[in-house]
């Protein structure tokens, strides 16, 4: 009796312990995890596109082809972006370092701070004496590097993974349902109810395959629309204020927003700070951060959670806790996918029959 009492933590004990060492393998190996599982997601979203296609009678290599095409032409759309960025700030540089500066110097004498260090500040000055811009350079190639061989990876898994995703579902269908002819030639009627039972799994397999692209395709379109009203409605707002570099922050919101929660800090702030040096006015960019503020609540916390809460099922702390543990896990990359993620491990858990995974998937809805 005592043993049987000790089962339940010792079970506990033996899932927590696979659950951090599988985390811990993700972790190790994220530079295959990462792409192939970003290559998938790439997959569930032209599957649509593809599956029209495929009623069109187009060739399948064709619709790749084309698939690979809009994610080139969507990539080097968003660098070309991200160097004509580099290229504003690096003419706006010179205007800057003297706003701060001055800012700097100002609020210096405002605060009755004499030193000379601080009245005499010069940014070009500091930084050349505090950054290693030869091991600031090398990171940059290195991350450069490491990007466009992560692309190459998912591009390479992609153009795999269209081609052998059906024979995937067919193996883990066949695993599951029952054989006809096994059912015929069964000897009694426990092999009849084993077969019974094997083809309502295999029925559930198939529910669960279905779901899980259904489920990421409306996350990806529901969040592609809201992120795409929440930048415009700050682009608007950064128009009116005049803040520099308007195109920039209007991408960087609408990517941002795919993080949740810190994502819409991080778009409020840099603009704000870009804001604060332009004008050298506090109470400016204090105004300027209210209104950004309200902006990425109405959306964020208010029609977000709605939409996306009743299409995933997903409650909002759930969330919030998935974008914690798979940005530990992967870095930025994962905190773009911990909603997808744990929108899949909920279907696998919502189709479950064990006690403990239904408590689970109460606590996640």
């Amino acid at each position: 009796m005592k043993e049987n009492g000790y089962d339940p933590i010792v079970k506990f004990f033996i899932s927590a312990l696979g659950l951090i060492a599988i985390f811990a393998v993700l972790k190790e190996l994220q530079h295959i995890f990462i792409p192939f599982l970003l290559a998938y997601f790439l997959f569930f979203v032209f599957q649509p596109f593809n599956k029209f296609c495929e009623r069109k009678k187009i060739p399948q290599f064709i619709t790749i082809i084309i698939d690979l095409l809009i994610v080139i032409v969507v990539i080097w759309g968003l660098s070309r972006i991200i160097l004509a960025s580099f290229n504003q700030f690096e003419r706006a540089l010179p205007a800057y370092e003297t706003k701060l500066n001055n800012m700097i110097i100002n609020t210096a004498h405002t605060l009755g701070i004499s030193d000379p260090i601080i009245t005499n500040f010069n940014l070009l000055e500091y930084l050349n004496q505090t950054l290693d811009f030869g091991g600031l350079a090398g990171g940059f190639f290195s991350s450069t590097l490491t990007f466009f061989s992560t692309i190459f990876f998912v591009l390479f898994f992609f153009i795999f993974i269209s081609g052998g995703h059906h024979k995937i579902v067919a193996a883990i269908k066949s695993r599951y349902m029952n054989n006809p002819q096994d059912q015929n030639s069964a000897e009694n009627l426990n092999d009849a109810k084993s077969g019974e039972r094997e083809e309502q799994r295999g029925v559930v397999i198939d529910r669960a395959i279905s779901t899980i692209p259904q489920k990421i395709q409306r996350y990806v379109v529901t969040k592609f629309i809201i992120s795409l009203i929440t930048s415009c409605a700050v682009g608007i707002v950064l128009w009116i204020f005049g803040v520099d570099f308007l195109i920039v922050w209007v991408v960087l919101t609408f990517l941002l927003n795919f993080i949740p929660n810190i994502g819409s800090v991080i778009a409020v702030i840099l603009p704000a700070l870009v804001a604060l040096v332009e004008f050298e006015s506090f109470g400016y960019a204090l105004f300027l951060v209210i209104i950004l503020s309200v902006v990425q609540n109405l959306m964020g916390n208010v029609l977000e959670p709605k939409i996306i809460g009743d299409k995933l099922g997903l409650n909002p702390l759930v969330i919030l806790l998935s974008l914690l543990l798979w940005g530990y896990v992967w870095g930025i990359v994962g905190m773009f996918l911990s909603v997808p993620l744990t929108a899949v491990i909920k279907i696998i858990v919502t189709e479950s029959d064990s006690p403990n995974l239904k408590f689970i998937n109460n606590l996640m809805g």
